[in-house]
């Protein structure tokens, strides 16, 4: 078979449960994560040389509950730098679960190329009866090498399905179906080789995003609303000097009094307080007089905390004053 005319695509390993391996094939937990390198999962994957030419690189090998922004850091510029090649159309980003989608949200804002990326996970270690990461592996690796893929953003191929990496979300904690895009739905599919995208993403991303990567980012936290919260974590995030709170409250983005006057005072002290949803799906509407005006708080519109953590990180380091019409945007 004549491979030249084939597309090249970066495949870069971080770690995490696809890379995952333990002493016993019948189980599923209990394993150790980021173990296998990245020629071992391609090898475990052989069609992928009927798809696409393949450059491999070990970035990291962690358990992705430890991602970090400085390794997100490290990734965007990775990625920028191989795009940026003409003999390189793409790039998989093979990743843990835990994180997946607050990094793919990252990627989705800062990389600076058209070509498609695209993040890949498993949620059955490497050595487990029925892995689902050489599928996973080899669906990603298509969905990258298509030329329908090409200015869709950052994408997550999970499962046979191709989701926006601003829309996707981890629901389950078990099951290979464990990733949704609750709210939208997904962009399309990929099966034996095909692909088809349903829909596109309307919200800027990658080369149409403002943002850009930099050396350090703002300290951002969450803090959740819940039955009998205290104002404790608000007052000491303040005191260790934090830029953003995002706040994971009940229903519309509703906050229990106690935790209202705190994050008051935290805006009062320079802090920007994010109100968002610990719902799962839906979306948190500006409040106007009512809240969000009085309390100086901003609505995260459709993001959940997590990925409203990275977008208040990411806009606190380009316009910190004018933050709702960011979320607005992005």
């Amino acid at each position: 078979m004549n491979t030249s005319s084939f597309p090249c695509i970066a495949v870069l390993a971080t770690g995490g449960t696809i890379a995952g391996q333990a002493g016993d094939a019948s189980k599923t937990a209990g394993y150790k994560a980021g173990v296998v390198g990245v020629d071992k999962l391609l090898d475990a994957v052989p069609a992928l040389g009927a798809v696409a030419r393949i450059h491999a690189e070990q970035i990291a090998s962690i358990d992705s509950k430890d991602m970090s922004a400085e390794l997100w850091t490290t990734l965007a510029r990775r990625v920028d730098a191989l795009l940026a090649q003409d003999d390189i159309d793409g790039v998989v980003i093979t990743h843990g679960t835990d994180t997946l989608e607050e990094t793919a949200y990252f990627l989705h804002l800062t990389v600076k190329s058209a070509k498609p990326v695209v993040l890949i996970a498993a949620m059955r270690p490497s050595t487990a009866l029925s892995a689902d990461g050489p599928l996973n592996l080899l669906n990603a690796v298509t969905v990258a090498a298509s030329e329908y893929a090409r200015g869709q953003g950052v994408l997550v191929a999970f499962n046979n399905q191709i989701h926006s990496a601003r829309d996707v979300t981890k629901t389950s904690t078990y099951a290979v179906g464990a990733f949704q895009s609750p709210e939208v739905g997904v962009l399309g599919f990929v099966q034996d080789g095909r692909v088809e995208f349903q829909r596109s993403v309307t919200r800027p991303h990658t080369t149409a995003s403002k943002f850009a990567v930099v050396d350090a980012y703002p300290v951002v936290e969450v803090v959740a609303s819940h039955a009998g919260v205290s104002r404790i974590a608000v007052d000491a995030f303040v005191k260790a000097g934090v830029k953003g709170i995002v706040v994971a409250g009940t229903g519309n983005g509703s906050m229990h009094a106690n935790l209202t006057v705190a994050l008051s005072d935290a805006v009062k002290q320079g802090v920007a307080v994010v109100r968002a949803s610990r719902v799962g799906s839906g979306h948190v509407m500006r409040n106007g007089a009512a809240s969000d005006d009085a309390l100086g708080t901003i609505s995260a519109g459709t993001l959940n905390p997590y990925k409203a953590r990275v977008l208040l990180m990411l806009g606190l380091t380009s316009d910190a004053t004018d933050l709702q019409r960011i979320f607005d945007t992005y």
